[in-house]
């Protein structure tokens, strides 16, 4: 007698996609035109997703005093 064929039973949820974890945050509208404008200088046809996080990393980046 063949064996029988076991079913795998199916996984819920979006499957990992291994990169990195999603954070949200909420701007105010000025804000938002700012990293806009922001972008549009930078070039090379940046997102705005991009422009936040080369602005965070800027950020991070600059000396200064603690607040």
């Amino acid at each position: 007698m063949a064996k029988s064929i076991k079913v795998q039973p199916k996984k819920r949820g979006r499957p990992a996609t291994g990169k990195d974890p999603l954070v949200g945050a909420r701007f105010p509208q000025d804000l938002i035109d700012a990293i806009d404008a922001w972008a549009a200088k930078a070039g090379d046809d940046v997102s705005r997703s991009e422009a936040i996080r080369r602005l965070v990393e800027i950020g991070l980046k600059a000396k200064g005093g603690k607040r």
